[in-house]
């Protein structure tokens, strides 16, 4: 651009000569036409023919062009359509590419032309001083490139249509001026339409309006997603934080199973505890400025119930011992008769309707692994269930002890289970898998190392999975004779034992307690032939490692049972058969 005027640039045609192009005259003002630089000497008369001599449509270059700054093609953005040439071209112009947008100086409307060009082209003003061709004759421009434009007929010159001028070489209808890209073309003069370049915009003589801009819908569906994405994204946020503040917008309400078949096998746990814990008791004792809890069982409808000495033993009256029923019913109860060297008491309540005795097992026919259960109120907590294995059997243990005179000392050859047992399970029933009882709970092993055997232990921490059952054999055989004549005998061999001793087996002692002989005499070792310094180192074939455990396996049988002693005497293993004794019990 130069001065805001358009500049042309040529190809080399294939044609011989170049296209001739009309020029319109120049404006009075001097603004109407550009200014062009001075022309090349022109060429010799013979080598170009007269204007009027060519024929019509003839466009061959008659002088050298002269020199103009060429500005570099700029491509179009429609799809390029080569428009039809006139009828009368010989041939057809070369398309030549449009660089920039150029505007049009206003000009004068042109009349038609003629649908046949019969004569030569008449110039419209008088030659240029400079002999710049003018519009109509031979110049050193190019033909016009071709309008972007689908190619359409050329209809009669009438109202609102455009001259041909560089950019338009053939009249087009403009019958919709307000669909124009750049708005419509206000009139000029007398004419509603006068000479205009649809690309140049920045031409003085023409107002266009820019056309609005029109709005993407891609841009404006991109914007709407954000904007509903952060509301969507607020109100989620909100909503989020309600439910996990209030817990959610409605009331929750959780799946559950629906209510079934309460009833369990007999042999299972549930089926033993539901069957045992109506014949299970909490004893609570008070006296001598202490108390206790205890666990016990009923034994039979008139009211009897079973429990450890231990748990009773503080109580000076009947008044100070309590039975609690697991249907939470409430009596007091008297002492029937105790024994110390086992380990058993036996209350009675009176009163009370709907009694019901627990079975009682056989502990002969427990095998170590049999399933067993244990119920008691461990630290007070009653009617509690717990289930593990017997863990040995004949296990001799000793509890108590607090005396110092061994008077409160019981032995009993216990049946060890793993079933936790804590402070508080002391009377409660060991029971089978048919659910009858075969043991009663009474000791446990410390794990700091007492011996914690007997509730009133103070080194009893819990369960460790030691716990010692009296079997219910000896337990039945001791509550009858309390129940009967309120004390228990106990069986005897009628010797004094050496305590100290400690090689391996019972030893009897060289003389018995103040003095006095350590066979009694006329009783049952008397009889069998034992002597003071012999070592009793089996009972019935089972090995005895001291004197505590020869008195437990003792007091496992039954007054006038024989029993088979084996012992060493000078070195000499030596066999001996007794009948054992009896003795009143305390």
């Amino acid at each position: 651009m130069n001065n805001g005027k358009p500049n042309w640039w040529s190809r080399p045609s294939n044609t011989p000569e170049a296209a001739r192009i009309s020029t319109p005259p120049p404006a009075e003002d001097g603004d109407g036409d550009f200014p062009l630089p001075a022309p090349r000497p022109p060429a010799a008369p013979d080598q170009a023919a007269p204007a009027e001599s060519r024929p019509a449509g003839d466009l061959t270059e008659t002088a050298p062009a002269p020199a103009f700054e060429v500005s570099e093609p700029r491509p179009l953005t429609a799809e390029p359509l080569t428009a039809e040439p006139p009828a009368s071209a010989p041939e057809t112009a070369p398309a030549v590419e449009l660089t920039k947008p150029v505007p049009v100086a206003e000009a004068a409307p042109v009349a038609p032309a003629p649908e046949t060009p019969a004569a030569a082209p008449v110039p419209l003003h008088a030659p240029d001083e400079y002999r710049t061709p003018p519009y109509g004759e031979p110049g050193p421009w190019a033909p016009a490139p071709p309008v972007q434009r689908p190619p359409v007929p050329v209809p009669p010159q009438q109202q609102g249509t455009v001259p041909p001028t560089p950019a338009h070489p053939h009249p087009q209808p403009h019958a919709h001026p307000q669909q124009h890209p750049q708005g419509p073309v206000p009139p000029q003069g007398g004419s509603p339409w006068t000479q205009y370049d649809p690309w140049g915009a920045g031409d003085p003589g023409f107002a266009f309006e820019p056309a609005p801009a029109k709005k993407s819908r891609k841009g404006l569906a991109v914007a709407g997603a954000l904007v509903f994405a952060l509301v969507t994204g607020v109100i989620g946020g909100g909503i989020g934080a309600y439910v996990e503040r209030n817990g959610g917008l409605t009331t929750v309400e959780l799946p559950q199973a629906e209510a079934g078949d309460t009833d369990r096998a007999p042999e299972s746990v549930a089926g033993i505890a539901a069957s045992a814990l109506p014949g299970v008791v909490t004893l609570h004792v008070r006296g001598s400025g202490s108390s206790g809890t205890g666990t016990g069982f009923v034994l039979d409808t008139k009211g009897h119930i079973l429990t450890n000495n231990h748990v009773v033993d503080g109580a000076s009256s009947s008044e100070d011992i309590s039975v609690t029923f697991s249907s939470g019913e409430t009596a007091r109860a008297k002492l029937v008769g105790k024994d110390t060297g086992y380990d058993l008491a036996v209350v009675q309540v009176t009163g009370v309707s709907g009694l019901k005795p627990l079975p009682l097992g056989n502990s002969d026919n427990v095998r170590v692994g049999d399933p067993v259960v244990a119920i008691g109120a461990p630290f007070d907590l009653s009617n509690t269930v717990t289930s593990g294995i017997i863990s040995a059997k004949e296990r001799p243990i000793t509890a108590g002890g607090e005396k110092g005179d061994g008077s409160d000392i019981s032995y009993v050859d216990a049946l060890q289970t793993d079933a936790p047992i804590n402070p508080g399970n002391s009377g409660g029933p060991l029971l089978d898998s048919k659910a009858r009882v075969i043991g009663i709970n009474s000791a446990i092993r410390a794990a700091g190392g007492g011996s914690g055997e007997g509730e009133g232990a103070a080194s009893q921490p819990g369960s460790i999975g030691l716990g010692f059952a009296i079997p219910i054999n000896q337990g039945k055989r001791v509550a009858e004779e309390l129940i009967n004549t309120g004390k228990a005998t106990h069986p005897v061999i009628g010797v004094s034992l050496d305590m100290q001793f400690n090689g391996d087996g019972a030893r009897v002692g060289e003389k018995g307690k103040d003095g006095s002989a350590s066979v009694t005499a006329g009783g049952p070792a008397a009889k069998a032939g034992l002597r003071p310094g012999d070592v009793i180192t089996k009972v019935d074939g089972q090995r005895v490692h001291n004197g505590e455990e020869l008195i437990v396996k003792i007091r496992a049988h039954r007054p006038g049972d024989k029993l088979e002693l084996t012992l060493t005497r000078d070195g000499k293993e030596l066999t001996k058969t007794l009948t054992l004794g009896s003795s009143q019990g305390t």
